[in-house]
């Protein structure tokens, strides 16, 4: 009896709690039903998280059919997609934490407290996030096209827009990753969205050789190619005096799509045509003049 009055005016001189003689036993009454109500809210929380992906799948899906039934651009769906997936994320953690008590206006209060130094953490994916959507808005280009971005010299086809980037594929399949800001704020060739392309070959022919035949000669060839298109202009011309050789312009108008063969086809046909017609393609030369 004495030790507990002596153990009780200690606290009371360091101005500790004074814990009343049955607060332990009872708390330890309460824990298993505190503890089996926590775990039920757990297992609570794992179903409602494993509904709620399946109900953001199943939108997401509706989401992509419905803007594919209205003849959406492939590269808004993609983006579209990425948006609605992490709003309805957020959406499904805020429900969460409401059930654990969580008081979700606070949570908001918070973070509108901490914007700006959430907005400056950030600042990065926020300028891609604006970027993608000016590239749905002006379409620059899109799904499908092949690009060429100047501030680091990548190209490739577009295979995929979305939230923050954009992924390219080049000839070789390698996938390049470039973010929505970059693309937004340089300059870049699209070299597919035009249906058609203009092909230019350039040949040396040598200084005794007969330009007008040579001329003639590959003028046909490029009349008897199947990829060239006969009613755009098609024709052959003197473009400089090189120091070994007269160079030779060859010009037409291909489809976008058969662009890469007809090249490799005509350049190859060019040697083969300029031998039937015995012109000579010259190598490169230096006259070597002895002084006595």
């Amino acid at each position: 009896m004495h030790s507990i009055i002596l153990e009780t005016s200690l606290q009371q001189e360091m101005n500790l709690p004074v814990l009343e003689p049955g607060a332990v036993s009872e708390f330890l009454q309460e824990l298993p039903q505190k503890a089996l109500g926590l775990g039920i809210r757990i297992v609570l929380a794992v179903i409602v998280f494993l509904i709620g992906v399946q109900i953001i799948k199943l939108l997401r899906r509706i989401l992509k059919k419905s803007l594919k039934r209205a003849n959406a651009d492939v590269g808004v769906i993609q983006f579209l997609d990425s948006l609605t997936k992490a709003v309805l994320y957020v959406v499904l953690v805020f429900m969460i934490a409401s059930g654990f008590g969580v008081d979700a206006a606070g949570i908001v209060a918070l973070l509108g407290s901490a914007g700006v130094a959430i907005g400056l953490a950030i600042q990065g994916s926020l300028s891609n996030f604006a970027g993608g959507v000016l590239i749905l808005l002006l379409k620059p280009f899109k799904v499908g096209d092949y690009i060429k971005e100047d501030n680091g010299g990548n190209e490739g086809t577009v295979s995929e827009i979305q939230l923050f980037y954009t992924k390219l594929t080049t000839p070789d399949n390698r996938v390049i990753i470039l973010p929505n800001g970059t693309l937004a704020n340089t300059s870049m060739t699209n070299v597919t969205q035009a249906d058609e392309r203009r092909l230019d070959i350039f040949v040396g022919i040598a200084y005794d050789s007969d330009i007008g035949k040579a001329k003639e000669t590959l003028t046909g060839m490029l009349k008897e190619d199947s990829a060239t298109l006969k009613e755009k202009e098609m024709f052959v011309f003197v473009d400089s005096l090189a120091d070994s050789s007269i160079q030779l312009g060859i010009r037409c108008w291909v489809k976008k799509e058969d662009y890469w063969e007809a090249k490799w086809r005509l350049t190859e046909n060019t040697k083969y045509a300029l031998d039937a017609a015995k012109i000579v393609i010259p190598f490169p030369q230096v006259d070597v003049h002895q002084v006595p």
